[in-house]
């Protein structure tokens, strides 16, 4: 089978990653999207959610209880005397009420129509997906079109009955937070993938996901770190350590922070460094985490790779304590991708790897 071109290597890996991310992607059998060829993210994103609201559809859209204020002949809900009186609605024999409405016109609901919209309207999606866009747009009839820059994403909740909306509103702001394709010497490539803040944010969920799909006996979770302090001292202003992901097997823990910048490296005096407070922070983590300094603790920032020359890759021991700076490229086979990620569990396992390896006549696997 024909290797897929390189263009695309990239656009087919965000898929991957919304997948591990957005565990509901598999749930709802969207796997099928990841074997199409996409070179735009806008179009992939497209297909997404029209598997993915089409399900939605289905199983019928969420109702909400929606505050309305309206001129009504009868009474419904709370009679607003002040603006009955300001509009003289009383003089038509009419009222201004206020009432709650179960209806499909919720906030969620709003923010996924403004999105199709935005789609339906981008350049790079193809006319089949824009097709299956209008189709499950007219199920959207009743729902308020919002401007995108308007959608308060912070302020929708969930519960039981909308839980599945948290994959699609995700998605959604994904689109809405602005990913940016550009073309450089023919070849697509992603100049600017969403804010790096919101970046950061799905690099760390994917890789956490990653680890608790293939590696749950590792018992990957985000944990917190309690500061080595003697007991009865003030912590109050002492700000919490939260590490991305923990990872632990027998006596050994290794603490994962994600890093995605559009830039990795800081320039002092003309010189490429690393970022001070990213290796200050994986640093007190692992020394607060190794409370009795046996070197069971290891520590690895994982940046993912952007254009920059300089590609970290280094270890280094610091008072006992490993510590790793290490680079995902997430511009290659996926298959790399998981060697990669797989590789950074082998210092869990030392004696387990090395023995197969040695047995089997094959080489540790370094990266």
């Amino acid at each position: 089978m024909a290797e897929r071109p390189q263009n695309n290597i990239r656009i087919k890996n965000i898929y991957y990653m919304l997948s591990y991310a957005y565990q509901t992607l598999r749930e709802n059998g969207v796997n099928s999207v990841s074997v199409e060829e996409f070179d735009h993210v806008h179009d992939l994103l497209a297909a997404i959610l029209v598997q993915t609201v089409g399900a939605q559809v289905k199983r019928g859209l969420h109702r909400d209880y929606i505050e309305r204020n309206d001129t009504l002949a009868g009474v419904r809900g709370q009679i607003k005397i002040g603006e009955t009186v300001k509009q003289l609605a009383h003089v038509q024999g009419k009222l201004v009420c206020a009432f709650d409405d179960f209806s499909v016109d919720s906030p969620h609901n709003q923010a996924l129509k403004s999105v199709m919209l935005l789609l339906l309207r981008h350049f790079d999606v193809v006319a089949t997906n824009k097709d299956a866009l209008r189709k499950l747009l007219l199920y959207f009839g009743e729902v308020t079109e919002v401007a995108p820059g308007a959608i308060r994403w912070d302020a929708l909740k969930y519960h039981r009955n909308n839980a599945s909306y948290v994959m699609l509103i995700g998605i959604c702001r994904l689109v809405v937070d602005g990913l940016l394709l550009a073309t450089e010497r023919g070849t697509h490539k992603l100049s600017a993938w969403l804010q790096d803040e919101v970046m950061n944010r799905l690099f760390e969920k994917f890789v956490l996901a990653y680890y608790k799909r293939h590696h749950p006996t590792l018992a990957p979770r985000a944990s917190q770190i309690d500061w080595d302090v003697p007991e009865g001292e003030d912590l109050s202003y002492l700000p919490k350590m939260r590490t991305d992901i923990t990872l632990r097997y027998g006596d050994r823990t290794l603490i994962i922070d994600t890093k995605y910048y559009s830039k990795m490296m800081q320039t002092h005096f003309g010189r490429e460094k690393y970022k001070n407070q990213n290796l200050y922070q994986i640093f007190t983590y692992v020394k607060n985490c190794d409370r009795g300094n046996t070197g069971n603790v290891a520590g690895v920032l994982l940046y993912a790779k952007t254009d920059e020359d300089v590609t970290p890759n280094t270890a280094n021991t610091f008072g006992g304590s490993k510590i790793s700076i290490k680079t995902l490229d997430l511009n290659q086979n996926w298959q790399n991708i998981k060697e990669q990620l797989d590789t950074l569990c082998d210092w869990l396992r030392p004696n387990a790897l090395s023995g197969d390896a040695v047995a089997s006549g094959q080489n540790v696997r370094q990266w």
